[in-house]
């Protein structure tokens, strides 16, 4: 079941769910908007040009209001709000329609687990000609939450719990199965 903006208002009242800072103006009709934060991350270059899955990728993090995303660019970003979800709710992150209509892509893995605690990194892509002027503080996508029929057995624990600022990729602290 999708949450109401009552539903959301309600349970953060009551310290159920965790959105900080939050403003009123942020609530929806059935989601709570993100905004951009201020750490923006970009692969740097390796002497191969080849990215595996199995070594730790390097990132060049910078910190600022204000970031000029190229055409054909992708910059790791952040939420300016702090999530602790509990243990039998989930979210769905979504870009805002406005945005994508620039050519602006927003995207996570589209998915918050329960039990997740943390900034979400969004992966960020600019699919236009023209450059595009990124604001910390800006609204950039949505939350939709959904309530599970129960509580999760093991609810979200994994190499991003805690994560602050735009988080690179941990794919090289992967258990893969054989």
């Amino acid at each position: 079941m999708i949450l109401s903006d009552k539903t959301l208002m309600k349970m953060l009242e009551e310290k159920k769910l965790v959105v900080e800072p939050i403003e009123k103006e942020q609530f929806q009709p059935a989601s709570i908007d993100i905004r951009l934060g201020n750490t923006f991350s970009i692969v740097e270059d390796t002497s191969t040009g080849i990215i595996n899955l199995e070594n730790e990728i390097k990132y060049k993090t910078i910190t600022s209001d204000t970031y000029i995303l190229l055409p054909n660019q992708f910059v790791l970003a952040t939420t300016m709000e702090y999530f602790d979800l509990p243990d039998d709710l989930t979210a769905f992150v979504e870009g805002r329609s406005s945005l994508g209509r620039m050519g602006l892509f927003i995207q996570n893995a589209g998915w918050v687990d329960p039990g997740f605690k943390g900034e979400i990194t969004l992966e960020l892509y600019n699919a236009n000609r023209c450059a595009i002027e990124l604001k910390a503080g800006r609204r950039v996508g949505q939350l939709v939450f959904a309530k599970m029929d129960d509580k999760a057995i093991n609810p979200y624990n994994g190499k991003y719990q805690g994560q602050r600022g735009a988080t690179g990729s941990r794919v090289f602290m992967d258990k893969e199965m054989k």
